[in-house]
């Protein structure tokens, strides 16, 4: 599997992980609005290496061995 498949699974499951914690760890109906910015951030960082091309999940997986 290539980085480009690591990417798209793990920000996927950061989300949905984000999405999930917040919807748990909320009261009644509410949502906990501090596990939310996790998805922000990961949707930024998305957002933003689509313009400049650095993802610093992208240096991580290079790192520790991914192939490109």
């Amino acid at each position: 599997m290539n980085i480009n498949r690591w990417i798209q699974r793990l920000a996927g499951l950061f989300v949905l992980l984000s999405l999930l914690l917040a919807h748990i760890t909320g009261d009644v109906n509410l949502l906990k609005p501090t596990w939310l910015w996790v998805a922000v951030f990961v949707g930024f960082n998305l957002f933003q290496s689509s313009f400049t091309g650095f993802c610093p999940l992208a240096k991580i997986l290079k790192a520790v061995g991914v192939k490109e």
